[in-house]
């Protein structure tokens, strides 16, 4: 299955390199090292606790995707975001504790500073290893792509960046001679689909793409037919880049092939990840924050009439109606078949209430529903019901982002998608967003929205 980013959204047969399995272990490897060494370094013992935090931080520290594919700084960027957020909730953790005495401060800090440059380090050496043995004769591959449309031209771009094996493109294959077909092609078109086979024999292709569309069904089934007296590996694309495709995947149900195009992220292993991960944080920032929930209570109390907590009825996991908290902002509840988004200088808000919701104060309460289950703290934003009804009708795959709980912060959120969404354009930016975070969901990428989160939260000024 391709890496590519631009091929997320659909699903291949193709095997999944050794490689990826390498660059997924290397960096949670590196971090219990790290600790490891930095402990010897100073004659300090094995203890329990080290052994504790050396388990904690090996599920914590798996990359989000494959680094041997990023460049240089692209690489030093994402490990330096993933790595302050992991630090991030160490230190909540052992504030929440009191653990801090267990270990001694030289061994953290060599630890801290070490772990990120040594995790670059060896992503860098993997990836120059990957480029210099792709490049050697015996590792390049031939291949021909059948389709010279649209979809077979994003194939051979995917095939172009793809680092583990460089692959020469002979060419493509299409009956077709009307508009569907992509002008780029034209040059290095070989034949039609009847000329596939015996090109692919004499010239001892080893891979061929089949990028067809599926109305093309009979012509594709006869085309593996006469593919089957070659020792080439067989890929099919399906044309299915209309469609929304979320976790794509390929799945065998008693023997029957059965195609995945629109499913959760969190099922099995991930969503126990996902669940823990949320109790753990959820767990101990309310610890931390109780003390200010207080404070906000009264705060809200003594700046309009009304109640401290704002309860609105939203959507959640597969669309089902749910109850989310705030803090009280407004000195109105809108909470019927029409709900009015806050704008700028909104006389509804009230001084108080400005000043929490440009501070993302108001949305505190919603950890409480993370620990019911209704919400988790990394997600799409849950939008009123009566918005759910409208743009629903108005934005394709909009449902689709109900495919997992809502959450406090979100990968739009951190994008500059914040406050309020006037316009359709920017609801449907939103919801792309959205999309891309259910496509790409990763324990990494969680850690790294919480990040970018507490530091809109400290430096963002334009929320309202």
């Amino acid at each position: 299955m391709f890496e590519d980013r631009t091929y997320k959204r659909t699903f291949y047969s193709a095997p999944q390199s050794v490689t990826s399995f390498i660059a997924a272990l290397l960096e949670p490897s590196l971090t219990v090292a790290c600790l490891i060494a930095a402990t010897r370094w100073f004659d300090e013992p094995i203890l329990r606790s080290t052994l504790t935090l050396c388990l904690l931080v090996f599920a914590l520290s798996f990359p989000g995707r494959n680094r041997f594919r990023d460049s240089g700084l692209t690489a030093a960027v994402d490990i330096g975001l993933s790595w302050s957020s992991l630090l991030l909730i160490l230190l909540l953790c052992a504030y929440a504790t009191r653990s801090f005495g267990f270990f001694e401060p030289d061994v953290l800090l060599v630890w801290a500073v070490a772990t990120p440059v040594l995790q670059w380090l060896a992503v860098m050496v993997g990836r120059t290893v990957i480029l210099r043995r792709a490049r050697l004769p015996q590792n390049r591959s031939s291949a021909v792509i059948v389709g010279a449309g649209p979809l077979g031209l994003k194939v051979a771009s995917a095939l172009s960046r793809r680092a583990e094996v460089l692959v020469d493109i002979a060419g493509y294959f299409d009956d077709r001679t009307d508009e569907r077909v992509a002008p780029e092609t034209t040059a290095l078109r070989l034949g039609a689909l009847a000329d596939v086979a015996p090109y692919v024999m004499s010239k001892g292709i080893r891979e061929v793409y089949i990028t067809l569309p599926l109305g093309l069904q009979p012509r594709i089934v006869q085309l593996l037919e006469s593919l089957q007296g070659t020792t080439a590996s067989l890929y099919f694309v399906p044309d299915v880049f209309g469609i929304s495709i979320i976790q794509g995947r390929l799945q065998d149900m008693n023997g029957v092939p059965v195609v995945g195009i629109c499913d959760t992220p969190f099922t099995g292993t991930n969503g126990l990840v996902k669940r823990a991960s949320d109790i753990v944080l959820a767990s101990l920032i309310l610890v931390l924050i109780l003390p200010l929930l207080l404070l906000i209570t009264i705060g809200v109390k003594l700046s309009s009439p009304g109640p401290a907590l704002f309860k609105q009825r939203r959507n959640g996991l597969d669309g089902e109606e749910i109850t989310v908290y705030k803090f009280r902002s407004m000195t109105t509840q809108d909470n019927g078949a029409t709900v009015t988004q806050a704008t700028r200088s909104d006389p509804r808000v009230t001084r108080f209430g400005t000043f929490l919701r440009r501070s993302s104060l108001d949305e505190l309460p919603q950890f409480f529903n993370v620990l019911q289950g209704r919400m988790s703290i990394v997600g799409p934003r849950p939008h009123a019901v009566a918005h759910n009804t409208l743009y629903r009708e108005l934005i394709k795959a909009y449902m689709v982002r109900h495919k997992v709980k809502p959450g406090i912060t979100g990968w739009a959120q951190v994008n500059g998608l914040r406050g309020e969404t006037d316009t359709i354009e920017k609801m449907r930016a939103r919801v792309e967003y959205d999309l891309e975070y259910l496509r790409n969901w990763s324990l990494g990428l969680d850690l790294q929205i919480i990040a970018r989160t507490v530091r809109l939260i400290i430096f963002d000024r334009h929320a309202y």
